[in-house]
């Protein structure tokens, strides 16, 4: 497969000179000189009181062929950006990407890494684990576990009794739809700080409780907020008895065929920190794509891993209530439970994670994009790597190689 030799983009400024370095709890998340180094290696960061979990790897890995047209692929892909045709080769050299893999029917078609990355390497999926969160829910919702997702958090958590989360509905939590005045940010400060410190020490239901505004009725309106999710992990772990990594380690990680382990953050009181902190390599991350563009189901064994009827209603933007809706939601993309949704026919959706994570999935075309980023800004709306991401995705959309190939399985 490509991999690129020339010099990766702002590699001076995100550590290259020091060996890209590897920062500790306290930075990093924010410092752009160990943001390389970190996402990559979360493994060898001190979390104490917390701790690192480790899904085991699956004993019957999914098989990702090199398809026998990926040079082809790679010397006469094109895709349209700012009024110009551009190569994969040209991306690389403009956006801050450790790891990028095009997947078509189980086969990798390209797969690219930069910053002295390595595919044996595990990187911070960052808000992919929310998607994760409620493919876990959906697995336990097929298993009896839960009865409903329409049914109060603070029934299936007492801890919750009296906060206004413990008022929103699973379904509410998971199209991030509470009403609860939450102003997400990524810079250290605000509520995200706030809910942060107060979950690190006292636990979630602390820092749930002392969320006291309402803005809006539940249901009512989509707002994004991590501590939703964050909720989530609390209520799951209540009601199954595990928590989160051990459950999707078991469940779903093994029996998707990962031949990696990965690795996923939990606080001081053993419940995952599930509005992000997972990690895996990047061609387990595709093996997730793959699953999920095969509508849950493994491609290579047929067996099913993700609840199907649960993944449409998650991904199907006309599943999804008006609020949460694309052009209502967002101008552009509409939320369905914990996945981002494209308007219109067929059904396309995506993973998103800050610092320029993404994972698009056309389950039509049996077609995934996995890229992980370290960008310079934590929020990917209106970023020039979000643009241009999104311009190459179409371009892959519209690929007469990719088109013939599918027609041809």
């Amino acid at each position: 497969m490509y991999t690129p030799t020339r010099p990766a983009p702002d590699e001076e400024l995100l550590g290259s000179l020091s060996a890209y370095p590897v920062g500790n709890a306290q930075n990093y998340f924010f410092s752009e000189a160990v943001r390389v180094g970190s996402f990559s290696r979360m493994d060898e960061i001190d979390f104490s009181p917390g701790r690192i979990a480790r899904l085991p790897a699956s004993a019957q890995p999914m098989s990702l062929p090199v398809s026998s047209q990926t040079e082809t692929f790679t010397n006469h892909f094109f895709y349209t950006y700012q009024g110009k045709q551009h190569t994969l080769a040209d991306y690389l050299s403009r956006q801050r990407v450790m790891g990028l893999m095009v997947l078509q029917g189980g086969q990798r078609w390209f797969e690219a890494y930069q910053y002295k990355r390595t595919p044996s390497m595990r990187f911070l999926g960052h808000s992919f684990a929310k998607s994760m969160t409620s493919l876990a829910i959906g697995h336990a919702l097929q298993e009896g576990i839960f009865a409903s997702l329409d049914i109060r958090s603070d029934t299936l958590a007492p801890v919750l009794s009296g906060s206004l989360y413990g008022e929103a509905t699973l379904r509410q939590l998971l199209h991030m739809s509470s009403g609860v005045q939450f102003d997400d940010r990524y810079d250290g400060q605000g509520d995200t700080a706030v809910f942060s410190r107060i979950a690190a020490q006292r636990g979630i239901a602390a820092a749930a409780h002392n969320l006291r505004v309402r803005e809006i009725a539940d249901g009512e309106r989509f707002a994004y907020s991590s501590a939703q999710t964050s909720v989530l992990s609390l209520v799951f772990q209540s009601v199954a008895g595990e928590d989160l990594a051990s459950f999707v380690g078991k469940r779903l990680w093994q029996a998707m065929g990962a031949e990696s382990e990965a690795l996923w953050l939990q606080d001081r009181f053993g419940v995952v920190r599930a509005s992000g902190s997972f990690c895996a390599t990047l061609a387990d991350y595709a093996r997730w794509g793959a699953v999920l563009a095969n509508n849950g189901y493994r491609p290579d064994t047929g067996q099913e891993v993700f609840s199907q009827a649960y993944l449409l209603d998650a991904t199907d933007c006309h599943k999804h209530p008006l609020a949460c809706q694309p052009g209502t939601a967002t101008p552009n993309l509409g939320y369905g439970l914990h996945f981002w949704t494209f308007p219109g026919h067929p059904r396309r959706f995506m993973l998103m994670g800050v610092y320029g994570q993404f994972m698009f999935v056309a389950p039509d075309l049996q077609l995934v994009m996995v890229q992980l980023g370290a960008g310079a800004d934590a929020k990917n709306a209106d970023t020039l790597m979000a643009q241009e991401a999104l311009a190459m995705w179409r371009g892959l959309l519209d690929s007469p190689i990719l088109r013939v190939n599918q027609s041809n399985t």
